[in-house]
């Protein structure tokens, strides 16, 4: 499978948006997750990106062995 599931990110200009609790930040704080899911960005914000930790873990591409 050679599906592309990442996108070089842009900076944001405007506020940004938690997609998990709603939480409204001006920019993009550095502490913030960015996401691509269904194609689309999403951001999380620090509090969601630790309560969700295991599964943004679980989602990761494996590191390839040398």
């Amino acid at each position: 499978m050679n599906q592309k599931t990442y996108e070089q990110a842009e900076l944001t200009t405007g506020n940004a948006v938690c997609a998990q609790c709603g939480t409204t930040a001006e920019g993009t704080p550095p502490t913030w997750t960015c996401t691509i899911a269904h194609g689309t960005r999403q951001h999380l914000c620090d509090t969601c990106t630790r309560a969700n930790l295991r599964v943004i873990e679980s989602h990761l591409d494996p590191i390839p062995t040398r």
